[in-house]
């Protein structure tokens, strides 16, 4: 099918519903009109011929359709998934108790922004994805291949120093979100309260 589309059949059906051929048949028609009136003499083939191909030259361009990515509700859903399958994986992590910890209060923090209706902001969904999709898997892999490094070679930093410094770090990236969800709704909350004040 793909093939027949790109031949030279496909291109034809193309051209034949493009706006170009549309604007200039309904040229052309102007110009049939003026032939079969006489208004056009002996010339009337050229006129039709010429108004179809003035029509066909003044048509706007074939634009491409704008391509539909998926809007913040869907993006939200997508990523409750991979937040989910990223549970699954930390689930069957060996971390020490620190760490452990650590990572429970950030994944519950996580779990809550995600929750349907608090964020929609593509900035916050971006923040999000980013911690869920790319921070949190790579500071606990990296820190299971160091671990494994640091037994055949002990006498190094214990890597999970580097790993309880992460998650602190992504966890007040998370706060501070969370932080500014609440001042908004602090606003919104005193905007109605003003609005209901000044209406009464």
């Amino acid at each position: 099918m793909a093939t027949s589309d790109r031949g030279p059949a496909g291109r034809l059906l193309r051209y034949a519903g493009s706006r170009k051929n549309l604007t200039g048949c309904a040229c052309g028609l102007a110009g049939l009109a003026l032939a079969l009136t006489g208004a056009a003499g002996a010339l009337g083939p050229l006129v039709v011929a010429g108004l179809y191909g003035a029509g066909a030259l003044l048509a706007p361009p074939e634009r491409p359709g704008t391509p539909a990515f998926p809007g913040p509700d869907e993006q939200l859903e997508s990523l409750r998934a991979d937040h989910a399958t990223l549970r699954e994986y930390l689930t069957e992590v060996e971390l020490p108790e620190a760490a452990r910890t650590a990572l429970d209060g950030l994944d519950e923090l996580l779990g809550a922004l995600l929750e349907p209706g608090w964020v929609s902001d593509p900035e916050h969904l971006r923040v999000l994805a980013r911690a869920v999709r790319q921070d949190v898997p790579e500071a606990v892999d990296a820190f299971v291949r160091t671990r494994w490094w640091s037994r055949v070679s002990p006498g190094a930093e214990p890597p999970e120093r580097h790993l309880e410094r992460q998650l602190a770090a992504l966890r007040e990236e998370a706060a501070a979100l969370a932080a500014s969800l609440q001042e908004a709704e602090e606003l919104r909350q005193r905007a109605h309260t003003r609005y209901l004040e000044d209406r009464a």
